[in-house]
C-alpha cells in the first residue's frame, strides 16, 4: 500500500461521536462500478433529542434520529427511494382486507407480464430475496422434497452456479444462501467447460461493462445456456426498468430489479421478470410457503405496492423528470461557482443503471483549505444533513463533491446549494500539520484480541518494518493473513488491513493508543460496525536452529 493511500484512507478515520457503519450509504455497488470506497465520504450521525413516537413530519426526529437529504442515490442504507403517492395510497388500501396470497400473486404475476410483455412476473421481498428464490427454483425443479432440504444439497442433481469474475458482487450471498457452489470463469471456453448437469443457472450482473460487451457478454453467455438448456439470471437490481425489457430481449431467462429503487415501489420489494415455470418455482420457495425463503416474508401491501408502482411506471413522465433533475443540479452549480477556484461540471442521465443527472463540485483545498471529505463529514454531522460523494485527488491537487439528483426532492437544490456556498465560502486559516515523533518502536509480533458484540477474536500483528512514522506489515485474521499498513505519531497508531473474497470485501481500520507494550482502541469495520481491540507483544521467543542440507546421496554430481 503507497504512502499517499494511507494517508488518505487514515484520514478517513471519524471524529468524535462520529462512526464508520454508514459507509455503505455510499458504496453499495462499488466493486462494479469501479469506485475505491475509501474516497467516498465517512458518515456520522448526532442523535437528536430522544423521545415518545409521534406520528407527523418529525416522526424521525421524534425519536432521536435526523434525516438526510438524499444527494447519493438510491441506497439502501439512507432508505433506497421515496415511494410514489400512487404507491403508498395502494398499499394503504391493501392494507385494509384479507386475501389468499397465492391468489394475489398469480393475478399480480399475470398483471406484471401484460404491462411489461415479459412472459410472467413476480413481487419479492427485495432484490436479493429474489434472487435466493429463483435459485431454490433452478436447483429443486419444483420439488418440495429438495426445497424443505436446502442448503443441504446432498443428493441434488443441480448443486452449481456459473457466474464470469465480473459479475461477483457482495449480493451474491443470496444464491450462496441456497448452499450452491459458485463457478467462477473469465473466458468463453471456461464456461463451456464448467457446464455439466450439476449446472443450475448462470447468474449475470448488469452493471458491469463487460456484460455489455466482450467475449462474457449476455449475448455471448445465453448463446451457450440456450444451447445447454441453462437457465440466465440477470441483476439489474439498481437500473430503469424497460418496456420491452432489454434484458430479456438479449437472452436473459429471468431479469431482477429492487422495486425500491429507480421504480420507486416498496423499499423492501423486488421485480422478478421473465420465464413463467422459474418464476413459479420462485414463487413456490417464498414465503407463505414454508422452506428458505419462509424468512423473506412478503405482505399482501408490497404485492400491490409494487404492482401499482410498475402501472405509473408506464405513466410517468420520465423525460420531464429528467430535466428536473438537471435543472436543481444548475441551480447549484449557478450558486457556488463564485466562489474561488471551485469548478462545476454537470452530466446529463445516462445509461440504465442508476441512471441520474450528477454534479461534480471541484477545488484547490490548498486556496480553501478544506477537502471533500471534511465537508462531508461537516455535512454528516450537522443539518441540514446532505448525503453526497467525495474523494480527493493528491496528484492532481484537487477535491470534489459528487451529487446526484434522482433521489432529490422540490426544494432540496436550493437548502443544498446554501449549505455548500456556505461552508466552502467560509474563510479559514491554513492547516498546522504537526508530526509527533513516534513514541517507541512497535516492530515485532503481536496478539491481537478483538471484542466484537456477541463474543472474542485472536488475530495477530506482524510488524515488519518502522520508518520514522510509517508502519507495515502482515496482519492474520480469523481466516487469512494480508497486509497492515499506517502510521504512529506520538502515542496513537493508525492501520489499514482489507480482507478481499469473491464478491466481497471487509475493511480493518484500526485506530488506538500504546502504552507499556499495549496498543488498545477501536477496530472500524465499515458497514459492519465496531469493536474493542486489545494488543500484547508476542512473549515468545526465537531461537536459533541450525539447519542441515542433506547431500540427497549424490556422487560425483549424480543423485542416486
Amino acid at each position: 500500500m503507497k504512502r499517499r493511500e494511507i494517508i488518505k484512507r487514515l484520514s478517513a478515520l471519524p471524529l468524535a461521536g462520529s462512526f464508520l457503519s454508514m459507509e455503505p450509504i455510499f458504496s453499495n455497488s462499488l466493486k462494479e462500478n469501479g469506485i475505491d470506497p475509501f474516497e467516498l465520504p465517512v458518515s456520522s450521525i448526532t442523535p437528536g433529542q430522544e423521545g415518545p413516537l409521534i406520528a407527523g413530519p418529525q416522526i424521525y426526529q421524534s425519536i432521536g434520529v435526523e434525516p438526510v437529504i438524499n444527494c447519493r442515490g438510491t441506497i439502501t442504507a439512507i432508505g433506497g427511494s421515496l415511494e410514489l403517492p400512487e404507491v403508498r395510497k395502494a398499499m394503504d388500501f391493501a392494507a385494509q382486507n384479507f386475501v389468499q396470497l397465492d391468489e394475489l400473486a398469480m393475478a399480480v404475476g399475470k398483471r406484471l407480464a401484460d404491462l411489461t410483455g415479459a412472459e410472467w412476473g413476480m413481487v419479492s421481498a427485495g432484490c436479493s430475496a429474489g434472487m435466493k428464490h429463483i435459485t431454490a427454483a433452478c436447483v429443486t425443479d419444483g420439488d418440495p422434497e429438495k426445497l424443505i432440504r436446502i442448503p443441504n444439497l446432498e443428493g441434488f442433481a443441480k448443486t452449481e452456479v456459473i457466474s464470469p469474475g465480473y459479475s461477483r458482487n457482495q449480493y451474491d450471498h443470496a444464491i450462496r444462501n441456497i448452499g450452491v457452489r459458485i463457478i467462477t470463469v473469465d473466458t468463453i471456453e471456461e464456461l463451456q467447460d464448467a457446464i455439466s448437469s450439476r449446472t443450475a443457472m448462470i447468474y449475470l450482473l448488469s452493471a458491469h461493462p463487460s456484460y455489455e460487451i466482450g467475449p462474457l457478454s449476455i449475448e455471448s453467455i445465453s448463446a451457450v445456456a440456450r444451447q445447454r438448456n441453462i437457465p440466465v439470471l440477470v441483476d439489474a437490481a439498481a437500473e430503469t426498468l424497460s418496456i420491452p425489457n432489454i434484458h430479456l430481449q438479449r437472452g436473459a431467462t429471468i431479469v431482477a430489479y429492487s422495486g425500491g429503487k429507480a421504480i420507486r415501489g416498496p423499499q423492501c420489494a423486488g421485480l422478478m421478470l421473465g420465464r413463467k415455470d422459474i418464476l413459479l418455482g420462485a414463487w413456490q420457495a417464498s414465503s407463505p410457503h414454508h422452506g428458505p425463503g419462509r424468512d423473506n416474508k412478503l405482505g399482501k401491501e408490497e404485492h400491490i405496492g409494487m404492482l401499482a408502482a410498475v402501472e405509473a411506471w408506464i405513466k410517468r413522465d420520465h423525460a420531464g423528470e429528467e430535466k428536473n433533475w438537471v435543472a436543481w443540479l444548475n441551480n447549484i452549480s449557478d450558486r457556488i461557482k463564485t466562489v474561488k477556484s471551485v469548478n462545476t461540471k454537470l452530466q446529463e442521465p445516462t445509461g440504465l443503471d442508476n441512471r441520474s443527472a450528477l454534479l461534480t463540485i471541484t477545488w484547490d483545498p490548498a486556496q480553501l483549505n478544506i477537502t471533500s471529505e471534511e465537508v462531508a463529514e461537516d455535512f454528516a454531522k450537522n443539518k441540514p444533513r446532505i448525503a453526497l460523494g467525495c474523494r480527493s485527488d493528491e496528484k492532481a491537487g484537487t477535491t470534489s463533491l459528487s451529487l446526484s439528483a434522482h433521489m432529490m426532492s422540490p426544494g432540496d437544490d436550493k437548502t443544498v446549494a446554501e449549505r455548500i456556498y456556505e461552508i466552502l465560502s467560509r474563510k479559514r486559516a491554513p492547516k498546522n500539520i504537526e508530526t509527533k515523533v513516534p513514541s517507541t518502536n512497535i516492530t515485532g509480533h503481536w496478539n491481537v484480541s478483538v471484542e466484537y458484540y456477541t463474543g472474542k477474536g485472536e488475530h495477530q500483528f506482524f510488524i515488519e518494518k518502522q520508518e520514522g512514522k510509517w508502519l507495515q506489515g502482515s496482519y492474520k485474521s480469523s481466516f487469512s493473513m494480508q497486509d497492515i499498513a499506517g502510521t504512529i505519531e506520538g502515542d496513537q497508531i493508525k492501520m489499514l488491513s482489507t480482507y478481499n473474497a469473491p464478491g466481497d470485501s471487509i475493511l480493518f481500520t484500526f485506530a488506538g493508543t500504546i502504552a507499556d507494550d499495549v496498543i488498545s482502541g477501536i477496530l472500524y469495520m465499515g458497514e459492519y460496525r465496531s469493536a474493542k481491540f486489545s494488543a500484547k507483544r508476542s512473549s515468545s521467543k526465537t531461537r536459533n536452529i541450525p539447519v542441515a542440507i542433506p547431500d540427497n546421496g549424490r556422487r560425483n554430481g549424480n543423485a542416486w
